[in-house]
């Protein structure tokens, strides 16, 4: 008979290969993408669309499976989701047209929606001071982006870009059947079941009526919704921006994927340790910084001199932008974890429908920030454009996080005050 840690840590890897497994689903379309944008002759912006496409349905999903998770039990709903999600991903090799891409890509983007079952579900088996370390690492499911970046580019290579759906909807259903058999029901949704009360959708729902939980998801749009965006797009901005093949391009993107992901880990045991809205302030302020940088665009000063004239190049070149890059992602990574940390401090007995809302407003900058990206490259035409966006992005979440810090402050200044009265 296995103990209580035993479980505790037989559900948490299995939570987290299950994720790291629907994370590389979820977006694959970063490079299949660009094999279909080439074969269709689509534009940056179509392109924009066709990668966001299934991160729509993983986000606006998180929610009510996060709802049916805190219900009904991560164990069940998982498995449950992951046969759900295999389905469409095999029926994407046979489609042919722009329109079916897009409606298929619907039904595979139920994959970014397992971070909401993972997450309630991962919840529930820790205790209060391990709930940061245990959901950072469970975050690092992540890094199956970065199984993407490796594996899908060398499976085009050898079959083309049709066997990469077929293969991945063939391991979702090995890892559920893996999942099942080393996963144990979750004892608070026991507890409620033997005892016949359970958490009314109502109470699930009241705290969404807190403008803190909105502004904790506009935190996530930035940390998580930038992340996804930019593992979408860097393959092919690296294949336009520095003339890379796809495979190298893919590759060198794991600088960025692979560390955010697994990096998520050490982001809970800093929120656990040294305060999550602490964390959380200098996550933004380094992304700020290297942002500023990576911004840039490729430019070339020419000076008129006495003797002639003098030209001078400024830009980044591929190795200074994939070191900021990989500076981004470490920070993305260690926000992701902070967020959710703070979320928990907050809303403990909520963690379905408000990690789960909150898990939403984050998959939902997955999905409108690669159109963006598409939108603003074909308008200003510049490539470094993207950049920009994500550069606004954090500088409203910091001016959204200094003035909440300061109403705190105050409030618990005058608290102070009156207690002394």
């Amino acid at each position: 008979m296995p103990t209580l840690r035993q479980k505790q840590w037989s559900v948490l890897s299995m939570n987290t290969l299950a994720f790291a497994c629907n994370f590389a689903v979820w977006t694959m379309f970063s490079i299949i993408g660009i094999k279909i944008k080439q074969e269709l002759g689509l534009s940056d912006t179509q392109f924009g669309v066709l990668v966001a496409t299934p991160i729509l349905t993983g986000s606006i999903t998180r929610l009510p499976l996060g709802i049916l998770t805190d219900r009904y039990g991560g164990r069940i709903v998982f498995l449950v989701h992951m046969i759900l999600v295999a389905i469409p991903t095999y029926g994407l090799a046979f489609a042919t047209e722009y329109w079916q891409y897009l409606v298929i890509g619907l039904f595979v983007g139920l994959a970014g929606g397992s971070f909401a079952i993972g997450i309630a579900y991962t919840s529930a088996w820790f205790e209060d001071e391990r709930q940061g370390t245990a959901m950072g690492i469970f975050g690092a499911g992540n890094a199956g982006a970065a199984i993407t970046n490796l594996v899908a580019p060398l499976i085009v290579v050898a079959f083309g870009w049709r066997m990469v759906p077929q293969v991945y909807s063939i391991a979702m259903l090995v890892m559920a059947v893996i999942f099942w058999i080393f996963t144990y029901p979750d004892p608070r949704q026991q507890e409620r079941a033997r005892s016949g009360t359970h958490i009314s959708l109502g109470q699930q729902l009241a705290p969404l009526k807190e403008l803190r939980v909105w502004r904790f998801g506009m935190y996530y749009y930035f940390v998580f919704g930038g992340f996804v965006a930019l593992a979408l797009w860097l393959p092919k901005y690296y294949v336009g921006e520095y003339q890379m093949d796809l495979k190298t391009a893919s590759l060198i993107t794991m600088c960025f994927t692979l560390p955010s992901g697994l990096i998520r880990a050490l982001g809970g045991w800093l929120s656990d340790k040294y305060g999550a809205r602490n964390v959380n302030w200098a996550v933004f302020w380094t992304c700020l910084v290297c942002l500023f940088f990576v911004s840039y665009p490729q430019t070339t000063y020419i000076v008129h001199g006495m003797s002639g004239d003098h030209e001078f190049a400024i830009g980044t070149n591929v190795w200074v932008f994939t070191t900021l890059v990989f500076v981004i992602g470490i920070a993305m990574g260690i926000g992701k974890a902070s967020v959710y940390r703070i979320i928990h401090d907050y809303y403990p007995d909520n963690m379905g429908s408000v990690g789960g809302m909150v898990g939403v407003i984050g998959g939902l900058g997955g999905f409108t920030l690669p159109i963006l990206f598409g939108l603003a490259s074909d308008l200003l035409d510049i490539r470094s454009s993207c950049f920009m966006l994500l550069f606004g992005v954090v500088g409203i979440c910091m001016i959204a996080m200094s003035i909440s810090i300061r109403n705190l402050r105050r409030a618990e200044g005058l608290e102070l005050k009156g207690n002394i009265a």
